[in-house]
């Protein structure tokens, strides 16, 4: 199982520091969200970011999405991106989520389309292609009915 909660400065000791976070950064307020993702343990797991694009409160923006190098594979990657959904689609109301991903990183983008994202346009970019993916809200809701059919 995978919670959510709001990044915290001291999280940088946990996260790589390179990706160590600053909302200062940012130059629109109320517009970057930086997230942790924990286990059952309370341990930190993952990472990423919303972003509001374009001052458009109904298009958001995941970036920056890390899953710690010993817990990949374990299914972290999808309920931390799961509950981001989740929580971008029902409480800040957006509809519609973008992400992209390095044509080269499989395992990411196979995470991604499993959560719900399609691929929309490759960019050509070096030293890497990006796969640019987008997921909407009725398509999550769609995907949340089939699973509670399947579930029961």
């Amino acid at each position: 199982m995978v919670r959510l909660r709001p990044y915290k400065r001291c999280d940088s000791k946990i996260i790589e520091k390179k990706y160590s976070l600053n909302n200062g950064d940012c130059a629109e307020e109320d517009n970057f969200y930086p997230w942790v993702a924990l286990d059952d343990e309370n341990r930190v797991v993952g990472h990423f970011i919303m972003i509001y694009l374009h001052g458009d409160n109904k298009l958001l923006r995941f970036g920056w999405v890390i899953v710690d190098d010993t817990r990949r594979g374990k299914g972290y990657g999808t309920g931390m991106l799961q509950k981001g959904l989740q929580y971008a689609f029902d409480i800040l109301g957006a509809d519609r989520v973008t992400i992209g991903v390095f044509e080269n990183n499989e395992s990411a983008h196979r995470c991604y389309l499993k959560v719900g994202f399609a691929d929309q346009e490759i960019v050509c970019a070096e030293p890497w292609n990006i796969i640019e993916m987008a997921v909407d809200r009725n398509s999550v809701r769609s995907m949340r009915k089939c699973r509670r059919r399947f579930q029961t």
